[in-house]
């Protein structure tokens, strides 16, 4: 991909945040995933971390290396031609530097956008500090702006998950870290377990930017989520946990009654290879 036509994806992809349409990225684990979302008429595609590392080898939280994860994110980057964000989590990095490096290298792979995470993986301390949070996506900024990429960065809080108190304390944490992040260069905000539509509506109204919403079960129609003000929604890991249970129901009826009724509709092996056979 010439730089030029990556420039040009950057550019779309930030547009479809303007909240004049709701976004929906329905998030791919590898290169078939992502072939198939495509052709299902999403306008851009996301990874999912968790369902990248369960592809790999690996569990989700950081234990795929980064090199592995960045060549997976070039085979999905090569077959699709709708702009393709990746999740890297929380940056594999421990500091900005690295973060940067990271992103650099998920550019060079043919990625416009990321989601970077505030987690640090750690239970002792899950959070970054604020100012090193903010750091963290001004060196995604600066990296995007080095490679010559308007990149597109979704700014996750796990504060709603990962810490604990008064649920109106951590709210407002919540939507202080997220305007932080957009003061620091983020394009999307997304505050990670927002419950309710009372919550999503406050979300929006305090939160100066796009906001992301995931899937989650209970959550509202699409029509609803537009009407509610999210800018975008992302499916995270259920579409590839849908996928493996019917994967696992598959076997076990055959390992066990020896049956085939699981199987249920499937895609034809030649459009399956015609698909794929089109993007190479």
């Amino acid at each position: 991909m010439s730089l030029e036509a990556q420039r040009t994806k950057a550019h779309a992809f930030r547009a479809m945040h303007d909240r004049s349409r709701l976004l929906i990225l329905p998030n791919a684990w590898d290169a078939m995933s992502a072939r198939f979302i495509e052709d299902a008429g999403a306008r851009a595609i996301a990874t999912t971390s968790a369902g990248l590392a369960f592809s790999l080898g690996y569990p989700d939280g950081e234990y795929a290396p980064r090199e592995e994860v960045v060549r997976a994110i070039a085979r999905i980057a090569r077959v699709v031609d709708v702009p393709l964000s990746a999740d890297i989590e929380s940056g594999f990095g421990a500091d900005a530097h690295e973060v940067g490096e990271t992103v650099r290298a998920i550019i060079d792979a043919g990625a416009v956008g990321i989601n970077l995470e505030d987690s640090t993986g750690d239970p002792a301390r899950p959070l970054y500090e604020l100012d090193t949070a903010v750091a963290r996506v001004r060196a995604a900024r600066e990296a995007g702006a080095a490679a010559g990429v308007p990149l597109v960065i979704n700014a996750r809080t796990d504060v709603l998950i990962a810490t604990k108190g008064a649920r109106e304390e951590l709210l407002q944490q919540a939507f202080r870290r997220e305007n932080a992040f957009r003061a620091a260069g983020a394009d999307c905000l997304f505050p990670l377990g927002l419950d309710g539509n009372d919550e999503i509506t406050r979300a929006v109204k305090s939160i100066d930017g796009p906001v992301n919403l995931i899937f989650r079960p209970g959550i509202p129609t699409t029509a609803e989520i537009a009407r509610l003000g999210i800018a975008r929604l992302s499916m995270g890991t259920s579409i590839t946990l849908a996928t493996l249970a019917v994967t696992r129901r598959i076997a076990k009826e055959l390992l066990t009654s020896g049956n085939y009724s699981a199987l249920g509709e499937s895609v034809s092996y030649p459009e399956a290879n015609k698909l794929m056979a089109m993007r190479n």
